[in-house]
């Protein structure tokens, strides 16, 4: 298993996870785990289309639509055709932008050379935007970032990035992982009057932006439960305070304040899902407001 050299200081990686993590890597030397589970349950990937109003003008545009994606989990317990799957329906959608959600990787960090092919096919017109999960910041942060880099994915660190016309009125901030990294809202040059999209790891990131004026927050992390029983019952949910009550689909936590929680793309553990579809979502975001104030006289 390769880790930073940091790691030791990475929070919430204590001598237990650090067991488990090595445990799991020592087991799955390559992507045997992958490969064997692709033998029996073919490889697919479920098109999600979401439609969110924002009380703010998106810029002269009225409408964007923003492909999201998390959770690829490049490795042993992730079918590569899953990925490939996964990025072709980006493509296809042809979104305004791409974001991506975290855990690019699920136990090496140089397991992101996996999407290294996939990630350079995609060609959004206003950008691919990313931020790191807690597997990607246990795994090598290091390597993910190199390849995310060499894909053409912009990673935000506790950062805002306003995108140009005729989206010129909305920003997109990405927060470090709630639970491994060191979140910092108020590094962030928060506008209130920008149509603000949050892009978070995990659902218990919207705690670090309390009180911040994002309109939509995008997260990970929970896999929907990936084995999922009869009844609605989750069988394995990730660690965080907020991954069991908004473990899956879309939320309303404020009148004008919503929250998307998608079941991901890869698995983590084992190398199934059950009940919990792998996906991408198609958000359509609907702009309001005149923009005519904020041009130049």
């Amino acid at each position: 298993m390769t880790l930073d050299a940091s790691a030791h200081a990475i929070p919430n990686f204590g001598w237990r996870q650090r067991a488990l993590e090595g445990a799991q890597a020592l087991v799955m030397r390559s992507d045997w785990p992958a490969r064997l589970a692709a033998r029996f349950i073919t490889p697919s990937i479920v098109v999600r289309h979401e439609s969110f109003d924002l009380p703010k003008a998106l810029g002269v545009s009225g409408t964007m639509r923003i492909g999201f994606v998390s959770d690829f989990h490049a490795g042993p317990t992730t079918p590569i055709e899953t990925i490939e799957l996964a990025c072709a329906a980006l493509r296809d959608a042809a979104p305004d932008l791409i974001l991506i959600g975290g855990d690019f990787v699920s136990l090496r960090g140089e397991d992101a050379e996996r999407l290294l092919a996939p990630l350079q096919q995609l060609d959004p017109p206003f950008g691919k935007f990313g931020v790191l999960g807690n597997h990607d910041i246990w795994s090598g942060a290091t390597r993910v970032r190199s390849v995310l880099d060499r894909a053409g994915v912009r990673l935000l660190h506790n950062e805002g990035a306003r995108l140009p016309a005729p989206f010129d009125r909305t920003m997109v901030v990405g927060l470090d992982d709630h639970l491994s990294g060191r979140p910092d809202a108020a590094r962030v040059a928060w506008d209130t009057t920008l149509a603000t999209v949050l892009l978070i790891h995990q659902p218990t990131g919207v705690l670090d932006a309390a009180g911040r004026p994002f309109d939509l927050a995008l997260a990970g992390h929970t896999h929907a439960g990936q084995i999922v029983m009869p009844g609605g019952i989750a069988l394995v949910v990730p660690a965080g305070a907020l991954s069991r009550r908004y473990l899956y689909g879309r939320y309303q936590l404020a009148p004008d304040q919503h929250l998307l929680v998608s079941s991901g793309v890869g698995n983590s553990v084992l190398p199934l899902r059950f009940g919990a579809p792998s996906e991408v979502v198609i958000c359509t975001v609907n702009g309001h407001g005149s923009t005519l104030r904020d041009r130049p006289r």
